[in-house]
């Protein structure tokens, strides 16, 4: 297996207030992340990840005010400086950054990324998202979504133009020749003259080629068509733990495609969402679980779900099919994925469902108690070790916690890894110098 901490998320939904949290520093500071980085490093995690996004959540009756109240997914700063920071007090972890294909622009995002591999030595992952958010979109000036596949042509026209300009410097063209004064050979420096459905390009890249020369290239849809996305130019793919069916048949889908883009299935593992909470005592696990749950108000639970799923869930009749929900959502050109993909997934589209109960499961979904692993060190990691091997044993876990920071990661450094590495269940930490070595399947 393979390890990734998900650190989207340390501040938010009560976070910051719980037994364990800081006290003296509050989110943004630094400093947190730098001493976790520590952490999560001498216990040979193999990366870092912070999702994003840039709108406070507005989707639940049409208002920030529950988001801003209650710190639903907010606030949200972009991370890169961050990571910065965090590499300089680590040698080996890797670090995952996101950006919206839908919203950025490739050259910027590719310059930054070169950048960063820069500075890290070679210990940057980009993630790449689609975007589903109208709280994001309105702040790129969209007054609605894009259509859903169109939003993945576009992401897969944005990774071909990042790639075209990591590749437009050569990595032999820069020769530093001390006696001529020659610094590079032009005849390895090249425009790229991008012209496509959704970008223009000139290139080439004004930078220098970086360690990985290519990023590590990470992405997450799980429709057919985001599967699709994925074969054609992921290195490594993010799933949605917690449904062993729906996991087998990610995979199982990713096969095929990879298969269909004449690359090996073998080599692109999946990085299962999951969030954890690990207690030196089953009981001590679970009265932190219990914990948890204290926070979340029924205003806190729909101002998540609705965030998440880019729909207002306000708009709910007293019942309705999960069918109907779906299509209601897609019509929406917002995401069905997350809780709705999973009752799906459990009950069929033909179920109905009332109001009241769909917000009760919503509240397991929210407070990520549903696809949660909870336990004493064993436990967890029998859990772990069963699932990852009928998952098809290639990628590992990204887990999330929902318990203060730091001391929730830090209990998965101290207490779960070295359980699962005495069994001879983690890769490797770090057998090589860059990223992309060190999460090779």
């Amino acid at each position: 297996m393979h390890i990734a901490f998900d650190l989207s998320f340390t501040h938010t939904e009560g976070a910051w207030a719980r037994q364990g949290s800081w006290v003296g520093q509050d989110f943004p500071d630094v400093r947190m992340y730098m001493e976790l980085a520590r952490t999560a490093e001498r216990a040979g995690v193999g990366m870092l990840f912070f999702g994003d996004g840039s709108g406070i959540p507005s989707t639940w009756r049409g208002s920030i005010d529950p988001a801003v109240e209650w710190g639903i997914q907010w606030p949200r700063h972009d991370m890169s400086p961050v990571i910065a920071a965090m590499s300089t007090v680590t040698e080996r972890i890797g670090f995952g950054l996101t950006y919206s294909s839908t919203f950025m622009h490739p050259f910027y995002v590719a310059r930054l990324l070169n950048s960063l591999d820069h500075v890290t030595g070679g210990r940057i992952a980009f993630n790449v998202v689609a975007s589903t958010r109208g709280a994001d979109a309105a702040n790129y000036g969209f007054a609605e979504l894009m259509d859903h596949d169109l939003r993945y042509e576009r992401m897969e026209e944005f990774v071909a133009v990042c790639r075209a300009l990591w590749d437009s410097v050569a990595p032999d063209a820069i020769v530093r020749d001390r006696d001529t004064g020659r610094f590079a050979d032009p005849a390895k420096v090249r425009p790229i003259d991008h012209r496509g459905r959704f970008f223009t390009v000139k290139g080439p890249l004004a930078s220098v080629p970086s360690p990985q020369h290519h990023p590590v290239v990470v992405q997450a849809g799980n429709s057919p068509r985001g599967i699709a996305a994925s074969a054609r130019f992921a290195d490594l793919v993010f799933g949605f733990g917690g449904n062993l069916m729906a996991q087998r048949r990610h995979r199982e889908l990713l096969d095929e495609a990879l298969l269909s883009e004449r690359r090996d299935p073998a080599v692109v593992g999946i990085l299962w969402a999951t969030q954890v909470i690990v207690g030196r005592t089953t009981a001590e696990a679970q009265a932190r679980r219990d914990a948890v749950q204290e926070f979340w108000n029924e205003e806190a639970v729909a101002t998540y779900l609705s965030h998440n799923a880019g729909y207002d869930l306000s708009t709910l009749p007293r019942s309705f099919s999960l069918a109907e929900l779906r299509d209601a959502i897609v019509a929406a050109q917002a995401s069905p994925a997350g809780l709705i993909g999973s009752l799906l997934a459990e009950f069929g589209e033909d179920h109905t469902m009332s109001r009241s109960e769909f917000f009760a499961h919503g509240r397991g979904r929210a407070t990520g108690l549903d696809h949660s692993v909870v336990g004493d060190p064993a436990t967890v990691a029998d859990a772990l070790e069963e699932n990852f091997a009928a998952t098809g044993s290639r990628g590992g876990y990204m887990f999330s916690c929902p318990l203060a920071m730091p001391s929730g990661f830090a209990d998965i450094s101290e207490l779960l890894l070295p359980e699962l590495r005495r069994r001879g269940a983690l890769a490797p930490a770090y057998p090589g110098a860059t990223l992309r070595e060190n999460l090779a399947v």
